[in-house]
This record gives structure tokens, sequence and C-alpha cells, in this order.
């Protein structure tokens, strides 16, 4: 469980808020990247139970988001397939990331934290923090917000594309979807940049 230790480092010298930023969805097949941010400050209290997204069952992350979005300011960011597609996974992602920043209220002296490495085309100052998100309270809170509603988003679609499987793998390379793809073809949802889509040469099969 996180507490606010990192950010405290930020306050102390004379920042009044810290947005901690997160995405989920580089490595999918299928479906948009998704980002939120979430900014705190030296009054946020400490929500029981924030911990690094990866290390939570998919139940305590509902109950932790719907907790996150009713007690603290954030914002979401995405980016389709499309601009995966045309602009690469990378430049996509920091789109994602900008686009739920710029919807945050911010002040001046905020304090952009990003997981990761730093990302140059996010387009403004930030910290990166290796393993952000087991480290930093906002980083972790971003973290939770962004899976829980990509992961309801690909339940959604896969109510409409139940082939692949997406309401149990979100998109990412399973065996199943592999199969689904050879066997029915893509989707609109699909990164036709990545493989096995560009390998398999299905720009030309019809989609659904």
């Amino acid at each position: 469980m996180l507490g606010l230790e990192v950010e405290r480092a930020y306050f102390a010298r004379g920042s009044r808020h810290v947005a901690g930023v997160d995405e989920v969805g580089r490595g999918p097949w299928a479906g948009p990247v998704i980002a939120a941010a979430v900014l705190v400050g030296p009054e946020t209290p400490r929500l029981e139970g924030v911990d690094d997204s990866k290390q939570l069952t998919s139940r305590r992350r509902e109950q932790l988001a719907a907790a996150i979005v009713s007690s603290l300011p954030y914002a979401l960011g995405a980016a389709s397939t499309r601009e995966i597609d045309r602009l690469n996974i990378r430049r996509a992602t920091a789109l994602a990331m900008r686009r739920a920043v710029l919807r945050l209220p911010r002040a001046d002296d905020t304090v952009i934290l990003v997981d990761g490495l730093p990302v140059p085309e996010l387009g403004m100052a930030h910290q990166a923090i290796v393993d952000g998100d087991a480290q930093s309270f906002a980083i972790a809170c971003a973290s939770i917000v962004a899976k829980t509603v990509r992961d309801r988003l690909m339940r959604l679609l896969a109510a409409r594309y139940p082939d692949y499987g997406w309401d149990h793998n979100c998109g990412y390379g399973t065996p199943a979807h592999r199969a689904a793809i050879e066997r029915v073809g893509v989707t609109p949802h699909h990164r036709r940049s990545f493989t096995p889509v560009a390998q398999r040469d299905l720009f030309n099969s019809s989609t659904l």
C-alpha cells in the first residue's frame, strides 16, 4: 500500500500540486491506449489499498477506481487505433497522456510525474519515475483508473466482437486472439501496424 512520500518531497520544495500520469494499452493488438492523470495536494488523504495496479485483482481495482474518481481530481485521455497506426505507439501514447494532463485542472506550480522513462513527446515539463506506479501514490491512482476504464471498454467491444476474447484478454496477443484473427480476420479496432496483423498481410482482408 502506497503513501504520499514521493509527493511530499515535492510539496516540501514548494509545489502545491502533483499530477500522476500513467497509461494502459501499449502492447495489445486491438483497442485504444488510455491514459489517466490524477491530481493530489498536501491535504490529500491516503486512500487505503492504493498500490501498483498490476498487484491488484480486477475487483479491487474497480473498488479503488471508484474511490479515486469520487474523491480526487482526475482526467482521461485516449489515442485511437487509427492514431496508433498513423503515429506509432510511442507517439500515440504520449498524445493520450497529453490529452489527460490538459484536461486536468492545474496550477503553475503543478509537478507532473510520469511512470517509466521520460516522454519528450509529451511536450511539457515532467519528472519520470521508473516503476512509478509502485512508488508514487498519484501515479498508482492514475494507473488504476486507466486500467479500469480500458478494461471496461474492451468488455463492451467484446460484446460486439465476441470471437476475440477481449472480455478477458483486453486485446492482448493471446493464442486464442491470434487464432481468431486467422479465422475471421480483423476488425476496425485492430492495430494494423502491429504483429501478427501486419505480418499476416491482413490489410486487404475484409473487416468486420
